[in-house]
């Protein structure tokens, strides 16, 4: 039977795109990158370039980051560079301090759907209910059960205190020194994904930006932000804020090496997590069917720390997905490598 459409949408709704990119939302990522013990050896940073800048803080520095580490605060600065476009550590610097309490947390809880968005509420005001119905709800989240309770329970002042000294201590010993070099690379990057924004269509410009990352319409979104970084390279990082969508993601090379033929990021993380027999063995299995950690251990009869080191590494390559505990070779990356290759080396 043939169906009679009396709808009038020409054409299937999509998000619209903005691109953004500042030196303060570098040193946000950089401190949320140094305080992530779990990712760090997947990071582009060399160990020692790390150990320099750990040498290079003074103990009080050591102690906030510390406590980014605890309480995941690194958070709580992206949620505010959200509210303003903020383009000068004091700018950003007197915005915080100008906060009340309670505008400080309202903006620090971030959106987690329209569901909760009276529990949410009633957190702010004080619900120890409403906190544990919030927790439990999100129980699988890395760190957000723990960091709702932090939000709600930290004083105000204290937690000003932290922001501003954390942010102005990365800035003036990570950024500031390198100032120029960051800067040209993120606006390097800004006008090129401004530029592809006039070829591609909305989709199109999220996968070619984040290397890989398909982020379909979905109700309720209307916005994707895309914000370059150099500091946390090879890794996106998502957030969700209400009815936009953001992707961190790492700058491109040619944003960072402009006059080099040098090879696109990923195509060169591809094949060198290829280049592992473990890891070769790994994709292996999880191409033929998918797997929980636990499963591929028993399998390969390794370690569970090793194969979770393994696994990170394909994934940052987007060569294997995680959805919850199962992971699952990605096909599409893999038959496109080929094509990449083909493309750098300028093949017929």
């Amino acid at each position: 039977m043939e169906l009679f459409s009396a709808g009038t949408k020409l054409n299937r709704e999509t998000y619209e795109v903005e691109v953004k990119s500042s030196l303060l939302w570098e040193a946000a990522l950089g401190i949320a990158a140094i305080t992530n013990d779990s990712l760090l050896d997947t990071l582009e940073w060399k160990e020692k370039d790390r150990e320099l800048i750990l040498a290079s803080f003074s103990s009080d520095m050591i102690d906030h980051l510390s406590y980014v580490k605890e309480h995941n605060t690194w958070k709580t600065l992206l949620q505010l560079l959200h509210q303003g476009d903020f383009t000068q550590m004091s700018e950003f610097q007197s915005f915080i301090e100008g906060l009340s309490n309670e505008e400080l947390k309202s903006y620090a809880v971030p959106y987690l759907g329209r569901k909760y968005e009276a529990r949410k509420q009633e957190l702010l005001e004080g619900s120890e209910e409403a906190l544990h119905v919030l927790q439990k709800e999100l129980k699988n989240h890395p760190f957000l059960p723990g960091y709702l309770a932090f939000i709600m329970h930290v004083s105000g002042t204290q937690l000003k205190e932290h922001l501003g000294k954390v942010m102005e201590g990365w800035f003036e010993t990570v950024i500031r020194p390198d100032k120029e070099k960051l800067s040209s690379i993120l606006t390097r990057d800004h006008i090129s994904k401004q530029k592809r924004q006039k070829q591609m269509n909305a989709e199109q410009l999220v996968e070619w930006a984040t290397d890989g990352v398909k982020y379909l319409p979905e109700p309720g979104v209307h916005k994707v932000i895309l914000i370059p970084h150099y500091i946390y390279r090879p890794w996106n990082v998502e957030a969700d804020l209400e009815g936009v969508k953001v992707f961190y993601y790492a700058a491109a090379n040619g944003s960072i090496y402009p006059e080099a033929d040098v090879p696109n990021k990923q195509l060169v993380q591809r094949y060198k997590a290829l280049g592992d027999e473990t890891r070769l063995r790994v994709l292996k299995r999880l191409m033929e069917e998918p797997h929980s950690l636990r499963s591929l251990t028993t399998e390969l009869g390794m370690g569970k720390t090793t194969i979770h080191h393994h696994l990170k590494l394909l994934k940052s390559a987007r060569l294997v997905k995680q959805e919850g505990n199962v992971y699952e070779g990605n096909p599409e990356v893999i038959e496109s490598m080929g094509t990449d290759m083909k493309a750098y080396l300028g093949c017929k």
